[in-house]
């Protein structure tokens, strides 16, 4: 698939870190950059670029011709500039609407409760959404960035998150828990693995609800790794041994912990440079976060050719409980290297943790020659 150049638009608005001002806090300097974001965020709706790892829900309504208010195209010219604005190195950084500069914040070292799960399927395992059974965007090249968003479509009021017994009934539970994951395929073998018979890497870009005992519902912005089948012997040093498999976490970054009512207001994205930097990105009504990493700790930017992304239980296994009649639309968008649109892979998911939902059917859009995959949940 094509990848969108966005040079033009770093430039066109002057953002580049050698260009910004020190004061960039000012109200004034704030104010000005607001009004270039809403002519050029116009400029951009008009021309219907492809913004598909960027801003996948918004380009959907665009190519369905539904005009975005100039406030909404602004912030989606917003986040694009920013999820091309570098961090000055690696760590956890967070930038507030319209600001384009990035502020470092504190990566918290800390152990999580819990865990996210990888799959492990049996044959009778109910068909709901999760541990397996889900859409798979597949692009035909390497993918270099992925976002998704999970709009809600109707009825959604409440969420919890429950145990599994297939899980050992562990994770994040109760009330307005749960994690939202992007995450790569799983089938592939780099030099992370260390020559081991059968190991396989697996990345997970995860942001997850009342993530720490303290302080108290606060969510965390981070990466997980996974050297699946690694194993008898031992992890590698600062690795976790879990069964056969080895796992290890990036810094967390504290987040706001949204309800489940404003899951539609928040996006995920995720990238992979290879000999560079992998990141992930948060992005909610007004704010970004996000946390980097070094993508030699996988090589996952030689492999990744698969992404899914879902809101699932609160890591453990555990399952994300939604109301009667809820129903959400999940929307992922790619860049990769092809020139190819990618296509819908069912039961090609990789989490363990799940929902109560059941799929509808998937399809493909595009715009430019670039695009994602988009399909609905309900019960």
């Amino acid at each position: 698939m094509k990848t969108f150049k966005h040079a033009h638009v770093a430039n066109q608005l002057a953002f580049s870190s050698s260009t910004q001002p020190t004061q960039t806090g000012s109200a004034s300097f704030c104010s000005s950059i607001k009004r270039i974001l809403i002519a050029a965020g116009l400029a951009a709706a008009v021309a219907a670029p492809a913004w598909s790892a960027d801003l996948p829900d918004a380009v959907v309504r665009q190519s369905a011709g539904i005009k975005l208010s100039p406030d909404a195209a602004a912030r989606a010219q917003w986040k694009t500039v920013m999820k091309h604005n570098d961090t000055p190195g690696e760590g956890c950084f967070h930038a507030a609407y319209p600001s384009t500069s990035w502020e470092k914040v504190e990566c918290k070292p800390l152990e999580p409760r819990a865990h996210t799960e990888h799959r492990h399927r049996t044959a009778d395992e109910p068909e709901v959404v999760g541990n397996g059974n889900d859409y798979v965007a597949f692009a035909k090249g390497l993918i270099t960035s992925a976002a998704g968003i999970v709009s809600i479509v109707k009825d959604v009021t409440s969420e919890k998150s429950v145990g599994v017994a297939a899980f050992g009934g562990g994770g994040i539970l109760g009330a307005n828990e749960y994690s939202l994951q992007l995450n790569t395929n799983d089938l592939e073998t780099t030099s992370a693995c260390a020559g081991h018979s059968g190991c396989r890497v697996w990345q997970q870009f995860v942001y997850a609800t009342d993530y720490f005992i303290s302080p108290a519902h606060t969510a965390g912005l981070f990466i997980q790794y996974w050297l699946l089948d690694w194993g008898s012997s031992n992890c590698p040093s600062g690795w976790n041994k879990y069964g056969s498999d080895c796992w290890r976490n990036s810094g967390y970054a504290e987040v706001p912990d949204f309800g489940i009512t404003e899951v539609g207001d928040v996006e995920l994205s995720a990238s992979a440079t290879a000999g560079g930097k992998d990141t992930i990105l948060l992005f909610g009504p007004s704010d970004t976060y996000t946390v980097t990493g070094n993508d030699s700790v996988l090589d996952i930017s030689s492999v990744w050719n698969k992404a899914e992304f879902n809101v699932v239980g609160d890591a453990g296994g555990s399952e994300a409980v939604f109301n009667k009649g809820a129903e959400t639309r999940v929307t992922i968008g790619l860049s990769d290297k092809s020139t190819a649109m990618p296509t819908c892979l069912a039961n090609a998911g990789t989490t363990g943790e799940t929902n109560n939902l059941n799929l509808g059917s998937c399809s493909t859009w595009t715009i430019d020659g670039t695009g994602g995959i988009q399909f609905t949940e309900s019960n």
